[in-house]
């Protein structure tokens, strides 16, 4: 027997919308309130403080994908002067540097 749900929460949306919303209920075979219900339990949220570490987290990523293009970009343009020690040195760096960056308890990184 399915458990009764006491509690209703409103939303106001637009009607675009509230047909958005209702097409994914139907398209996923489920009513509208237990696709919600499915979404909030899936979402994560953030304090201010850890916002603005995101934040920072993303600007650093930005920098280093930038400096890994002008690393690539010097390889192509400097083939014959290349020295691939160096090239690979670089990319280390870049690695420990976006290790450093992950976030503490991310399974991908606490394995290395």
């Amino acid at each position: 027997m399915a458990r009764r749900r006491p509690v209703l929460v409103a939303v106001r949306l637009t009607p675009g919308e509230s047909a958005d919303w209702r097409a994914k209920a139907k398209a996923a075979g489920v009513p509208l309130s237990a696709l919600i219900r499915r979404a909030m339990v899936r979402t994560r949220t953030w304090t201010a403080p850890a916002a603005e570490v995101e934040r920072e987290r993303t600007r650093q990523v930005s920098r280093i994908g930038n400096n890994l293009n002008q690393i690539a970009r010097w390889a192509n343009t400097h083939k014959g002067a290349a020295e691939a020690v160096e090239i690979v040195a670089r990319l280390v760096a870049i690695e420990r540097a976006l290790k450093a960056l992950a976030p503490v308890g991310d399974p991908d990184t606490d394995a290395h």
